[in-house]
């Protein structure tokens, strides 16, 4: 029998990195997603998918999709990373199983419920001093203001250089894209931010009580090293609260721009905890993961060689209509189950719980406030090589 013809990858000249995109990437997503289930992006010599299948197999493979090359374009098996090589989020097990449990051990969910009354009080007080303002930035006086509140609280750490995160955090996900203007801006400011997170991580440095010291704790019980125990620290300091806060402004940003559905929240406020949820399927904050083949694969019918670097648009797939109906309207009362905002498989968001109650605390203290949000002026876009979010959202929050 004759030898099948080779599968053409179709290449496209499209750069998920490029400032035009980060404004306007859903053009970009279609083509991505509706050319094939895998394409080539000739700008960075990589391959990428857009469709939630595709992706979801990839996150459920680890052994064949492997993170601990780096979750970036950076392979890691050629070239160090500039971050040093996530604690979790890029490690494969067995060191990955060890480091998890004892992270989801420290997050348990009745670690988590013991948090909701203190996170529900802060997000009452946040939202209420906001509404006193009456006109008021979305990002600044709710999005960073409440998670920069709560989550450093529960770890543990001192009051004082919390505004360092956010830069910290930007530094992290600008280094899983290429060398561009991003991330060279972001390696200009890390000296002291690095220097700064790398000793809030220190036990000395952390509250007896919360998320921190328990790592430190492990330590003391020989599941992870000392060593280890810092890092973890930082890990979650890097990652634990850009993203909520992009999530808490898309949040924001949607029931804004979607009055109905804001009224469908105050009539029922037991939906804040999905609306949280359809505005992460909806605008997605963390926009893209790659991946690298361990061996030679198939994915979607596409052979890729061992060693290639596969860009997974999780943005794309989370509005792909062939697992979502009507994709792009923002519904809370949609089914979210299956979206990909907070990855899949055993690399799943470690810190989706408490990004969840954060969301959830912060949407229900605003249904009871306010009736309207309304957008006063043009939102401007902060661009990232990995996470969606908005730099300012001003409003006004109309009281109940």
């Amino acid at each position: 029998m004759a030898n099948a013809p080779p599968v053409t990858v179709p290449e496209l000249d499209l750069d998920p990195f490029a400032p035009a995109f980060f404004d306007d990437p859903y053009p970009g997503h279609t083509a991505v997603r509706e050319t094939a289930s895998v394409v080539m992006l000739r700008p960075h010599g990589c391959f990428a998918t857009g469709r939630h299948a595709e992706i979801r197999a990839m996150l459920d493979n680890w052994q064949d999709y492997v993170s601990g090359r780096g979750v970036g374009i950076t392979d890691y098996a050629h070239a160090p990373p500039l971050r040093g090589p996530g604690m979790l989020l890029e490690t494969d097990p067995p060191v990955h199983t060890r480091r998890r449990a004892v992270v989801n051990k420290v997050l348990s969910p009745a670690v988590v419920r013991a948090l909701r009354a203190p996170f529900a009080a802060a997000a009452e007080r946040i939202v209420g001093r906001a509404v006193a303002m009456g006109r008021c930035d979305g990002i600044a006086d709710l999005a960073e203001a409440y998670p920069l509140a709560v989550f450093p609280d529960a770890l543990g750490m001192p009051a004082q250089g919390r505004e360092n995160l956010l830069p910290f955090g930007s530094f992290v996900f600008n280094a899983m894209g290429p060398n561009n203007a991003l991330l060279q801006a972001s390696l200009a400011e890390l000296p002291p931010l690095a220097a700064w997170v790398t000793t809030q991580s220190r036990r000395e440095a952390l509250a007896p009580g919360g998320f921190g010291m328990a790592l430190h704790e492990a330590a003391d019980a020989g599941d992870i090293t000392p060593e280890e125990a810092a890092l973890l620290v930082r890990a979650l300091l890097s990652a634990g609260v850009d993203t909520t806060v992009n999530a808490i402004g898309a949040a924001l940003y949607c029931l804004a721009r979607f009055p109905a559905e804001w009224d469908r929240l105050r009539a029922q406020p037991s939906h804040a905890r999905n609306a949280f949820e359809e505005a992460i399927r909806y605008e997605c904050p963390v926009q893209t993961f790659f991946r690298t083949t361990a061996r030679p694969v198939e994915l979607g019918g596409t052979p890729i060689p061992e060693g290639s670097k596969v860009l997974m648009f999780l943005a794309a797939a989370n509005r792909d209509p062939r697992r979502w109906d009507d994709p792009d309207r923002y519904d809370i009362t949609r089914p979210t189950a299956g979206h990909v905002g907070f990855g899949a498989g055993i690399h799943m968001c470690v810190g989706q719980v408490l990004a969840r109650l954060e969301g959830e605390a912060v949407l229900t203290a605003l249904a009871r406030r306010v009736a309207r949000i309304e957008i006063t002026d043009t939102p401007v876009r902060r661009h990232n090589n990995t996470l969606r979010g908005l730099a300012t959202l001003p409003l006004r929050l109309h009281p109940a």
